[in-house]
């Protein structure tokens, strides 16, 4: 059995080098142009996620401010005299009022993430989409 890495005194190194090819280079401007659009669309998710992450918090100011207000309005209610039975069916109804308008405005700021993280991953998603179009013709080209 002989070693195929062993050397063998025949062998043609000039011929072997003759026969071994390197990897075609890219185009360097295409590459660099290829590299921007990819900045670019990193650039316009991360503009589209901070402007959904500003909307968020927008919206979530406002939901805190509501809440103080409302709360103010029930320790002022609460605090008028009136029958102890009343009372506690007026506590009860504002704590069922306020769970569901919290849940509806959890939904609402969960909406607001979903559609803003959507709107941030399509971009990425066009880009890539259209980087696997630009490495699919730069290997189409190669071979013309």
């Amino acid at each position: 059995m002989t070693d195929p890495f062993s050397f063998k005194p025949n062998m043609d190194i000039t011929k072997m080098f003759a026969e071994f090819r390197l990897p075609a280079m890219p185009d360097m401007t295409e590459l660099a142009k290829a590299q921007q659009k990819n900045l670019e669309a990193i650039t316009a998710a991360n503009k589209v996620a901070l402007e959904g992450a500003r909307a968020v918090a927008e919206r979530h100011m406002e939901i805190v401010q509501q809440s103080v207000a409302e709360m103010q309005d029930a320790m002022r209610s609460m605090a008028s005299p009136g029958d102890m039975q009343e009372q506690a069916a007026k506590r009860a109804e504002m704590a069922k009022a306020a769970y569901e308008r919290a849940v509806g405005q959890m939904q609402e700021l969960a909406d607001l993430i979903q559609k803003s993280s959507g709107e941030a991953l399509s971009v990425l998603n066009k880009r890539f989409t259209e980087a696997m179009e630009e490495v699919k013709n730069l290997s189409t080209d190669k071979k013309a």
